[in-house]
């Protein structure tokens, strides 16, 4: 068959079409996958599922407690399954092989047969000799004795009318009460009705007595809330997070000794000892509790990096502080920003520093590395959450003008693959580990609205709604990942911190974490909240549906909608800012400024005001709040989100409306006001 030119080309282009669909489909499939695929990950075989680490993931009570009762169903319909049910009915024709009705003659013809096959005296098989005199015995004399085949015709049996029988739906073996198996019935009734119903509930009961709602110890929360100070530096917040009541319980062996001395000379320039008193600064170490000295030394080996030489005792006790730590970090995190102010607001400066730890943990790196040096305002620190990326490495890309993580990002593949390979020494393999990561890393993009729903303006006594759309975006493609973390040997998913704070005042006024993997319930979340907004708006039907379609859509693109209320403060002009913390990655945070005008009181409505009996009780932290006011923050460690007051107003943009967009590098965004 001849085709045409045009026929010809569009059945190239047709096939063309579906290869490149094919092969895209293809691609698509080998992005879907969350995990870091770089040589470091892999290495670190935390994504290698074996059979081994199968069968200890799945090797919990409750998993072998179910699997256990399985087995026992299973058996026991096995055994129901193949017992004999049948109900025998005595039909002594049958047993005899004669036909119903047959003569006598008939009859003792086929006993005397059956006797030569079934007699003891002549068959000595027991099962012979019990079939002849409880079958072929009364079925002969039920047809040849009177009285007996009056009782067959009359109740169905020769031995007159049989009784009801009851019994239990259990094995026989249980009700044997006359063997050895005897008391196996009581035993059981008693342990399966009362034993372990107790024993469940004490379990329960104490465990829930020791455990909050997060599988977190309510002595942790309690230190966690008293050790918790407005003006802790980020340097500090360790020393808070390691007095968890879990890490206390890990147990201190005297064979840990040698070990730990070893650890403490390997991280001693880590743990904050003033180096003028040194003996005396190692002194005052030593003299702490031992579970918080091995505690702080196991989460600064991590840190380093230095856990190859801890010994195998040591390393099982590492591995469970990591284990715990994200679960106590999000609750340190909680006691940050609980509203402890007269006004509702939490604490800054430390959540920056919970936020800053958890980075740290997460990719291991010191907090020693975020200090500024060499130029570099953020220091060293973002660098080596890079696969084969050191502190030399940094030095030497730094020559060529490379001094922040962002210019190595916002490079060009091509150029950043030859500064890695001519400058930094790297291998092929090894830029493309790099690359890898890259591609991995997110970037937030925050879009902020401040406004009071059916007015203009925002005045004193206002309740004021936020609506944040937070968007998340990847080189590769994936909203849904893992982050890069190889010497974090378990899986953890990537959680953001939205916070609306006065960075002058050190007041959170507003916190919600949120989570990019769950993508069902955020699109529920999102519909909700927006048709909620429109109805109060008195929007119509059809506004709404649209509504709730675009942020739908928005939602499977990436983005993630926060709605929160506040009530606006007294008359004035507050700068805010609005930071959206990435527990995971160092250097993927969003940061921007938002000037918030509140006008004075002239709508007719009721404000709340505090009266004067109301102000003088204290409240939770009131009386703490006199005195750490006149303490001052802690000048040896520098947060990179510390700010400069002279900077922020020379940023003093304004923005219409109330709105504000600001992406992951938030230093030079645009700052918002909120009329």
């Amino acid at each position: 068959m001849i085709w045409g030119g045009d026929a010809f080309l569009d059945r190239r282009e047709a096939s063309g079409y579906r290869w490149l669909k094919q092969k895209k489909t293809k691609f698509k499939k080998k992005k879907s996958s969350i995990n870091c695929r770089c040589s470091a990950c892999f290495r670190s075989g935390k994504y290698r599922k074996s059979i081994l680490k199968q069968i200890s993931n799945f090797s919990t009570y409750s998993n072998l407690t179910v699997v256990l009762l399985w087995v026992v169903v299973a058996l026991l319909v096995f055994y129901i399954r193949h017992m004999n049910t049948e109900v025998q009915v005595f039909d002594p024709f049958s047993i005899l092989g004669l036909e119903a009705g047959a003569s006598e003659s008939e009859i003792k013809k086929a006993y005397r047969k059956l006797s030569v096959l079934y007699h003891p005296d002549k068959n000595p098989d027991p099962d012979a000799h019990k079939y002849f005199v409880n079958s072929i015995s009364k079925a002969y004399q039920a047809l040849t004795d009177p009285v007996s085949r009056e009782n067959y015709e009359k109740y169905g049996h020769p031995d007159g009318r049989q009784g009801l029988q009851m019994g239990i739906a259990l094995p026989q073996f249980l009700l044997n009460i006359d063997g050895s198996s005897g008391g196996i019935l009581l035993l059981g009734i008693v342990g399966v009705c009362i034993i372990l119903p107790l024993t469940i509930a004490v379990i329960y009961l104490s465990r829930s007595s020791k455990y909050t709602g997060n599988y977190v110890m309510h002595h942790t929360m309690y230190a966690y809330y008293h050790f918790m100070k407005p003006s802790l530096a980020p340097s500090k917040v360790m020393e808070v997070f390691i007095r968890a009541a879990e890490y206390m319980e890990i147990p201190v062996r005297r064979t840990d000794e040698e070990s730990l001395q070893k650890l403490f000379m390997l991280v001693r320039s880590e743990l904050n000892l003033d180096l003028r008193n040194i003996r005396q600064e190692q002194a005052k170490f030593w003299k702490q509790h031992p579970a918080l000295v091995k505690s702080e030394l196991l989460l600064q080996a991590h840190l380093t990096r230095e856990t190859a030489t801890l010994s195998p005792h040591l390393q099982g006790d590492f591995r469970k502080m990591l284990s715990l730590a994200p679960r106590l970090l999000e609750e340190l995190m909680k006691m940050a920003i609980i509203p402890r102010t007269q006004k509702g607001y939490g604490w800054l400066r430390p959540a920056i520093g919970v936020i800053e730890l958890s980075q740290s943990i997460m990719q291991a790196v010191p907090l020693s590395a975020k200090k500024a040096a060499g130029g570099s305002s953020e220091g060293y620190g973002p660098f080596l959450q890079l696969p084969h990326f050191t502190e030399s490495v940094v030095k030497k890309i730094a020559r060529k003008k490379v001094r922040s993580f962002q210019e190595l990002r916002e490079m060009k593949p091509e150029e950043r693959s030859e500064l890695l390979t001519h400058v930094a020494g790297f291998s092929t393999e090894e830029s493309q580990d790099v690359e890898l990561v890259l591609e991995m890393m997110p970037s937030i993009v925050v879009d902020i609205t401040c406004e009071t729903e059916g007015e203009e303006g925002i005045q004193e006594g206002d309740i004021v709604t936020m609506q944040t759309w937070i968007t998340l975006t990847r080189p590769n493609g994936l909203i849904r990942a893992l982050p890069h973390s190889p010497f974090f040997p378990f899986d953890k998913e990537e959680n953001f911190w939205l916070l609306l704070a006065d960075s002058a005042s050190n007041d959170v006024w507003m916190s919600q974490k949120i989570n990019f993997m769950d993508e069902m319930a955020a699109i529920t979340a999102a519909s909700k909240a927006i048709q909620e907004l429109k109805e109060g708006s008195g929007a119509s039907a059809r506004e709404m549906k649209v509504a709730v379609k675009e942020a739908i859509d928005k939602v499977k693109t990436g983005s993630r909608l926060v709605m929160a209320k506040f009530q606006a403060p007294s008359e004035g002009t507050y700068n805010l800012t609005s930071f959206c913390l990435c527990d995971s990655w160092i250097g993927c945070d969003a940061k921007t400024n938002i000037r918030l005008k509140v006008l004075k009181r002239s709508r007719a409505g009721i404000r709340t005001v505090t009266t004067a009996d109301e102000a003088a009780l204290p409240e939770d932290g009131g009386e703490d709040d006199d005195e750490e006011r006149e303490e001052e923050y802690d000048d040896d460690y520098e947060s990179e989100y510390s700010e400069d007051d002279d900077g922020d107003d020379a940023r003093g943009g304004a923005v219409a409306n109330g709105s504000a967009n600001v992406d992951h590098d938030g230093s030079g965004s645009d700052a918002s006001e909120c009329d």
